[in-house]
């Protein structure tokens, strides 16, 4: 039978373990600190082109034929113009709480999302704006808003996709609460397929005009730099652990 290991040499391998464990620490909190920082860059830069992109001007909605291989990233904010018609009858309303708004309306409400029959084919799913929540059955009952063939402007938006918390739609009040096409297509006639994989958000209309367009909220979290700062500390603080641990074993054998 093999006789166990002596005690100095299974200290040992644990000592070089704990080290080796250490190190590779501090290295694997360098690289994910210079990575929140490459991050940190590349979030600048998005924030700096949909900047320039916004004070662009509308630029006609790419056709039906194109919304296969859209790179919506590129196109997130971009300003379009679309011409169609609307399906008021056909209108949905998404929870929302509007706050720092640009109109007088605020607070917890409902954005009236309307099928927007485009002249070319297809259809687009086009955020009119916001009203109160008390205003919620009004807006679909009597909506309002252009008849006919018109042109409008607004901002492309790519779909917001539903978490794991977020309920189905209330289909007998027409209430969704997330702006997906996805989602939206089945509370409307289907005739109206094929569907935009995005949305637009509408230009803002005159005064006080509700639905309140022009509520497009312009935000990136950006806490990269944050981030970097935390691993960083956390490359610096493994050393400084691991010398004065070392520190602390060699005063224990003397």
């Amino acid at each position: 039978m093999d006789s166990p290991a002596p005690p100095h040499r299974l200290s040992a391998a644990l000592r070089w373990s704990f080290i080796a464990l250490m190190l590779a620490l501090t290295v694997a909190c360098v690289f994910l600190g210079m990575w929140q920082l490459q991050r940190l860059a590349e979030k600048e830069a998005l924030i700096a082109a949909v900047a320039e992109r916004l004070h662009l001007p509308p630029v006609p909605l790419p056709p039906q034929a194109q919304w296969t291989g859209l790179d919506l990233d590129l196109l997130n904010f971009a300003p379009v113009s679309l011409t169609g018609t609307f399906r008021h009858d056909q209108a949905v309303t998404v929870f929302t709480s509007l706050v720092d708004a640009r109109g007088p309306a605020s607070g917890p409400g409902y954005w009236v999302v309307t099928p927007f029959v485009l002249a070319g084919g297809g259809t687009v799913f086009v955020n009119r704006g916001f009203v109160p929540e008390n205003l919620q059955e009004a807006a679909l009952n009597d909506p309002g808003g252009p008849q006919g063939r018109v042109t409008i402007t607004g901002l492309l938006r790519p779909a917001e996709h539903a978490g794991w918390f977020v309920p189905e739609a209330d289909t007998s009040n027409r209430i969704e609460w997330v702006r997906d096409p996805a989602r939206l297509a089945n509370l409307v006639d289907p005739a109206l397929a094929p569907f935009a994989p995005f949305y637009v958000d509408q230009a803002a209309g005159p005064g006080a005009t509700l639905p309140q367009g022009g509520e497009t909220v312009v935000e990136f979290p950006n806490n990269h730099f944050g981030y970097a700062l935390t691993w960083f500390g956390f490359a610096i603080i493994a050393p400084v652990m691991l010398g004065f641990w070392l520190w602390r074993q060699r005063r224990t054998k003397v």
